[in-house]
């Protein structure tokens, strides 16, 4: 179906024209996208893409359930939390019941962003602390604390956070918790007081690692024993994407003090939410008022009990268990073959493929990595990049993908890891 729509010059000329230069594009040659549905985009020519990058839409783009949520609380009632209603007390009940009951209450926002910075203020209001822990290569949020929490992004480290390196390397994850430990000094001889460990329980922009399971205990106990708390940013990773648990710190056998999440709490809609031990917020309350005018108003919370509903009835997580350890499983007999792809990392339905140097095509890993992702575009498939050295093709797609999915994924990556560049 060919949808009338303006052509892509005309809307990049008008892009340019209004929009700051902030907003960025992917792909070499920009996808002009007027319709989705499921793990599905359409160009304006009726040309469809396989979305193997998108998390937000979590149970796919535009599923009638959340849809139907969607406008049908639109027509009745949409409000803050000022007022006594149904559908945030519902939500919190439905999102508490996924998580260890040690966490027992919920500040509802619209992003991630403003809950991860909501988490902030808690650690450093409970703990008196200023000092946080990150990964060099994280991103966290687009806040003015959080572009200091965010190295990927290029704005330099806020006061007071320092930084410790990924464990992309296979042993590295056994002294991941010497590092926090030896980090910890560090700011105790400059005089900071550690408030938090913010973590993206997936790694997502270092890289994506999942193993071994556990390696983030010791980390967490070096900072607890001094006071601080750990965030468990699940962004990304949550919603029941790493296939075998709802969340990713349960792959870690770890308890966290505060989770944080964002949109694909409601598909794209605007809700996200900080969860935490009902402790950390009564104290927090003490000192501290807080109010998001819409963080948690009637429609997005619908969008979102529709989203929890969905997972369940539809059994995503289970899904995203089986296709995959399929996905995975297909994409190590790849690198077998394909002496480019150097590391497969992963669980469930986030997976890294980190690429090496090619000497035959002159190409820099950087300039390497690029050119596959945007042949797999130009083959109908949509994956994204990151990574310290842009190194690492990101696959990450809505929940309902499937094993014919991976199958075309999987077709079209050998082809474009053996095109010539």
């Amino acid at each position: 179906m060919t949808i009338p729509h303006p052509d892509r010059s005309s809307l990049l000329a008008r892009r340019a024209r209004v929009l700051a230069p902030t907003h960025r594009l992917f792909y070499d040659q920009p996808l002009a996208i007027v319709r989705a549905e499921g793990v599905w985009l359409y160009d304006e020519q009726g040309r469809r893409y396989l979305d193997a990058y998108n998390n937000v839409p979590v149970v796919g783009h535009c599923h009638p359930a959340v849809a139907q949520a969607i406008c049908s609380q639109a027509s009745i009632l949409n409000t803050h939390t000022r007022y006594l209603t149904e559908e945030p007390l519902a939500l919190a009940e439905e999102l508490l019941a996924t998580l260890p009951p040690e966490l027992g209450n919920v500040m509802f926002t619209c992003t991630g962003s403003e809950a991860n910075d909501l988490a902030v203020q808690v650690c450093k209001v409970v703990t008196g602390g200023t000092g946080f822990i990150i990964t060099d290569f994280a991103y966290h949020g687009s806040s003015d604390a959080l572009a200091g929490m965010s190295p990927e992004e290029g704005a330099p480290l806020g006061a007071g956070v320092y930084t410790v390196r990924a464990p992309l390397r296979r042993g590295d994850a056994a002294s991941f918790g010497e590092q926090v430990r030896r980090c910890i000094e560090r700011m105790r001889a400059t005089g900071v007081q550690l408030a938090g460990l913010l973590l993206d329980t997936i790694f997502s922009s270092d890289g994506v690692i999942a193993e071994p399971r556990g390696f983030l205990e010791p980390a967490i106990r070096q900072v607890r024993e001094v006071g601080g708390l750990f965030i468990a940013d699940e962004v990304q990773a949550g919603f029941g994407r790493l296939g075998d648990s709802m969340w990713g710190f349960e792959r870690h056998g770890a308890l966290p003090d505060l989770v944080t999440m964002g949109k694909p709490m409601g598909n794209g809609h605007p809700i996200a939410a900080l969860v935490g031990r009902a402790d950390l917020f009564e104290e927090f309350a003490r000192r501290r008022h807080y109010f998001n005018t819409f963080g948690g108003n009637n429609v997005s919370c619908a969008a979102a009990r529709a989203v929890l509903r969905v997972i369940r009835e539809e059994r995503l997580m289970q899904n995203a268990h089986r296709t995959g350890n399929y996905l995975l499983s297909a994409l190590r007999s790849l690198a077998e073959r394909q002496p480019a792809l150097r590391e497969v990392r992963g669980a469930g339905l986030f997976i890294g493929l980190e690429l090496g140097v090619a000497p035959e095509s002159g190409l820099s890993v950087r300039a390497q990595t690029r050119r596959v992702a945007n042949a797999m575009r130009d083959r109908g498939v949509l994956v994204g990049v990151t990574g310290r050295d842009g190194e690492v093709l990101k696959i990450r797609p809505p929940l309902t993908f499937g094993v014919e999915h991976a199958d075309f994924l999987l077709q079209e990556l050998e082809r474009a890891l053996s095109d010539s560049p």
